[in-house]
Formats: C-alpha cells, sequence, structure tokens
C-alpha cells in the first residue's frame, strides 16, 4: 500500500465513521429530517422488497452501514466494496440531510448548500477509491490482455498447423 492510500482511506472514512456512530446514537432526532427520502424510498421499493416503513430504523441501518464500512476503509479492509457501500449510503444521506433548495433562510440555504457540494466532493472521492486497485490490473485490464494473448496464441497455432500440414502433404506426396 502506498503512503497516500495509507493516510488518505482514514481521512475520507474519518466522516463515515463519526457519521454513521451519530446517526446510530440519535437515530430518533435524525429520523423527521430523513422521513421524506425514507417515506419514497419505502413507497417505491416496497413491493418489490421488505424494507422498513419507520425513518428511525432507516436512520439506524444506514448509520451501521457508515459505520462499518467507515472502518472497513480505514482500516484498509475490502476497500474497493467499502468505498461503494459508502457512495451508496451517501447519496440518500446527502439528499435528506441538505435540501437546500427548501431552505427559506439565506443563511440556511448557503450552509446547507455547502454541505451538499461536500457530500457530493465526498461521493467523487469514494468513487475513486471504489475503483482504486491498488495498482495492480483490474478485471478489464486483465480481460483485454487475456483475449489479446489468446488472439495471439490462436495465430500461432494455426501458423504451426499450416506448417505441420504443408509437411504432411509433402511427406505423402
Amino acid at each position: 500500500m502506498t503512503v497516500s492510500r495509507l493516510f488518505a482511506r482514514p481521512m475520507l472514512a474519518s466522516m463515515f465513521v463519526v457519521g454513521g456512530a451519530n446517526a446510530l446514537r440519535n437515530a430518533t432526532a435524525l429520523a423527521p429530517t430523513a422521513a421524506p427520502v425514507t417515506d419514497k424510498l419505502a413507497e417505491k421499493a416496497s413491493p418489490q422488497l421488505p424494507l422498513p416503513t419507520d425513518p428511525v430504523t432507516f436512520v439506524r441501518i444506514n448509520g451501521a452501514a457508515q459505520l462499518g464500512a467507515g472502518i472497513a476503509l480505514a482500516t484498509g479492509r475490502a476497500p474497493r466494496l467499502s468505498a461503494a457501500v459508502l457512495a451508496a449510503s451517501l447519496v440518500p444521506t446527502t439528499y435528506a440531510g441538505h435540501r437546500f433548495w427548501e431552505a427559506q433562510d439565506k443563511d440556511t440555504r448557503k450552509n446547507q448548500m455547502i454541505q451538499f457540494f461536500k457530500n457530493v466532493s465526498m461521493l467523487g472521492g469514494l468513487l475513486i477509491a471504489a475503483g482504486d486497485t491498488d495498482g495492480r490490473p483490474g478485471v478489464a485490464w486483465r480481460a483485454r490482455h487475456a483475449a489479446r494473448d489468446a488472439r495471439r496464441e490462436a495465430r500461432h497455432l494455426a501458423g504451426t498447423a499450416r506448417r505441420e500440414a504443408s509437411l504432411a502433404k509433402a511427406k505423402v506426396t
């Protein structure tokens, strides 16, 4: 692991560890803010998924996901998966918690807009972390190179078969 990853991952994860723990401790206080989003989510996904309808439960699930994935990212355990989980949990958190377009007060709107775009920038960092292969080739690279190697091997085998067929033909005649 490079030094930048050694420091960057815990730094990126720190907000999620703190925020996840806060959400678990204060779920009932955060539930009214999350209710508009959780109600829509439960309404749209309810027929397909057995989701709870209580906003407090949603806040706790999201907080637990952020806390667990944040600790995993900070310690380097499954960093790509944990970054992806954090990215997925950040979208509803941001939408529920920083609805600056609904704020009436100018200062509140400004503060919520700053927090919204802070979360958007963290989402960008998480997407980079989710795709980071830690210097090793990713699946797409491996697939391209395996296909290239297979084509090269097929050409080599075809050439060998042609030469063998020519030698066999020359022997027969």
